[in-house]
């Protein structure tokens, strides 16, 4: 039986601002857009969360909830280095993490756990150490399976830990609302409600064949497993990337191709920075716009050899960006490399070639 630890950094992004700033310590901090624009929460301290606030939420409506509320724009190189940070210590105790985000991983501790006595204990001496070299507290979870590892470490937030044994583990997913269940989202759990669905255990004693037609074969057998405490997926210590890319709202529509490619070069930047970072080189880049009405279109363009710089990347971006229809203004662009390989690829291609 596995041994798996999902570590949930408590509101990352919020936390790292009140780190790093004291004058934000206690007080309702939103990370996010602009609170008179059309910005979006992207992470919410807990003093603002008492005020019902939440990612995602538009950041207009989080001010109408919390006019106290204290916004800042994110800094993802900052939030960047201290999960690189948080990994390292991760990977000192196994090789099998999974990184889902910035601020949340799995780790397989079925063969190193006899070391620390137990996966708990090992899950809290990680909890310890990621604050004592981070200053930022963690929630853990800690079962057999990831579904309820992911559950577990929900459970008790913040800086709390929860075990999901797996004699307890079918009772817990009875009663859990089906929402927390993570794979089950807003329209999904629309759905399920639809057909009087509303707990682990009544989707439990809905059939199979129900779960399909409404779902799909794979999604449904997904949902039906779940419900039954199934999950056979495995902690993957390498995932493949298929893309790395940025894009920006503009809080204002947009007309003047001056600004936007002044904005679609510094995007350029940011997200051959983030494939650099990852000692990763990409064959195709693609070009996304959002009109005024949110209507949408990409255009993009391959190459034999990798892109060589950002420079190299917006040139051909640029050109895309000219060929596309302007009947209206713009409020989004962004822009994706794709067709990845790593750089030691690259090299080694190169030397195959010589």
């Amino acid at each position: 039986m596995h041994k798996i630890i999902h570590i949930d950094m408590d509101a990352f992004f919020a936390s790292v601002e009140q780190r790093d700033c004291p004058q934000y310590r206690g007080k309702p901090l939103i990370v996010g857009g602009d609170p008179d624009g059309r910005g979006v929460v992207a992470a919410a301290s807990y003093e603002a969360r008492q005020f019902g606030i939440r990612s995602a939420m538009s950041c207009r409506d989080a001010k109408k909830r919390c006019p106290d509320a204290i916004f800042v724009r994110p800094r993802f190189e900052a939030y960047r280095a201290v999960s690189q940070q948080i990994l390292s210590l991760m990977y000192a105790i196994t090789p099998l993490v999974e990184p889902l985000s910035l601020d949340e991983a799995y780790l397989d501790v079925s063969e190193v756990w006899q070391a620390y006595g137990s996966a708990t204990a090992l899950a809290n001496e990680l909890r310890a150490k990621i604050y004592q070299q981070t200053g930022l507290t963690a929630s853990a979870g800690v079962s057999h399976t990831k579904m309820l590892a992911k559950i577990a470490s929900d459970l008790n937030k913040p800086n709390g830990i929860t075990v999901i044994m797996p004699e307890h583990a079918q009772s817990l997913i009875d009663s859990l609302p089906i929402e927390k269940f993570h794979g089950i989202g807003h329209a999904s759990s629309e759905k399920l409600h639809a057909i009087g669905v509303h707990t682990g255990r009544q989707l439990r004693l809905t059939p199979l064949e129900t779960l399909v037609q409404l779902f799909g074969n794979k999604r449904g057998k997904f949902y039906h497993d779940i419900a039954h405490g199934i999950d056979t997926r495995q902690v993957k210590a390498e995932r493949v990337r298929k893309s790395v890319g940025t894009e920006i709202t503009f809080g204002e529509n947009i007309y003047r191709d001056d600004i936007l490619l002044a904005k679609l070069q510094e995007q350029t930047r940011q997200a051959f920075g983030r494939l650099s970072d990852r000692n990763l080189q990409a064959h195709t880049i693609t070009l996304k716009v959002r009109y005024a009405d949110f209507s949408q279109i990409t255009r993009s363009h391959s190459l034999k050899s990798p892109y060589q710089s950002a420079d190299d990347a917006y040139k051909w971006l640029s050109e895309l960006f000219r060929q596309i229809p302007r009947t209206q203004p713009i409020r989004l662009v962004g822009v994706t490399f794709s067709n990845l390989q790593s750089q030691q690829q690259s090299t080694q291609l190169l030397l195959d070639g010589l």
